[in-house]
């Protein structure tokens, strides 16, 4: 099921949803790699924001 666009805040900043080409586009500019690098990311740790930054930093 998509985002609800109306409906900000909550889970949405602290999961990351690939669902969405507009979403999978989002994080892959703030993290500042490929969409295959950040779908890698997210299915090696899962789709936590802190999780997938800490495994893209390398830590």
């Amino acid at each position: 099921m998509s985002d609800d666009r109306s409906q900000a805040g909550g889970q949405d900043h602290q999961r990351i949803s690939l669902s969405d080409d507009y979403e999978a586009r989002d994080w892959s500019a703030k993290y500042g790699v490929s969409e295959e690098r950040l779908r890698a990311a997210v299915g090696k740790v899962g789709n936590m924001v802190d999780d997938v930054e800490r495994e893209l930093r390398g830590r």
